[in-house]
């Protein structure tokens, strides 16, 4: 095991413990993210236990990225007293094996590395269920229909067709030939990859609640056609 931390206390003091252990070998310390990846190629330790944020700044996830890129047999569980929602998820993303926090027991910590040392994911109960909720939230929001970027003109014409409004009634009030009403509505049905305009309403309807009311008097771009 190599034990990634910027406060030699710290160091120190995982060492004893680790010491005590027969089944765990610590081969070596490191207190920067530099430091950590060369002795991780180096020495090639089965785990890296290591703290968020290191000496100077430096990022415990970047160390990870690159430790995992190097070496992928080595697996990092991170030991912090950060418990925000960024940090986990940074270290969930950057290949980390898990995360817990520094007030974590003796019995703990050993049976977190024994378990990330055999393949496992470990992560503190305490920051469990924020992530969970977050990435699903995340999720859910990528996998909503995107909102189709319209121009003004496009978007008066999406707002006529919400209304109900044909093609001859959107031309009347926007003054505008049948044919151009045509075009406009093909176009706004490509941005919005819909294909009927019950489709097209609906969206409209849903992301007009959160947004301005659409201007529906023509532009002046109208009157110089």
């Amino acid at each position: 095991m190599l034990i990634v931390d910027d406060h030699e206390v710290v160091r120190v003091g995982l060492r004893t413990l680790l010491g005590c252990q027969g089944a765990i070998k610590v081969v070596g310390e490191a207190a920067t993210a530099r430091d950590a990846v060369i002795k991780s190629c180096h020495l090639k330790p089965d785990v890296v236990l290591m703290d968020v944020r290191l000496l100077g700044g430096s990022s415990g996830v970047a160390a990870c990225r690159a430790i995992r890129d190097s070496r992928p047999d080595s697996r990092v569980l991170f030991l912090s007293s950060y418990e925000d929602d960024e940090a986990v998820l940074a270290a969930v993303l950057g290949g980390a094996s898990g995360y817990l926090m520094k007030q974590v027991d003796a019995a703990g910590l050993l049976h977190a590395i024994h378990a990330v040392a055999q393949g496992q994911s470990i992560l503190d109960p305490a920051i469990t269920q924020p992530i969970l909720t977050r990435m699903r939230l995340q999720k859910e929001e990528e996998s909503k229909p995107k909102r189709a970027v319209l121009s003004a003109q496009q978007q008066r014409v999406l707002a006529l067709v919400a209304e109900g409004k044909t093609n001859k009634e959107i031309g009347v009030s926007l003054i505008l030939s049948d044919k151009t009403v045509k075009n406009y509505i093909r176009f706004i049905f490509q941005k919005m990859k819909v294909t009927r305009r019950a489709q097209a309403a609906a969206y409209f309807t849903r992301d007009s609640s959160s947004s301005k009311q659409v201007d529906l008097s023509p532009s002046l771009d109208t009157y110089k056609k």
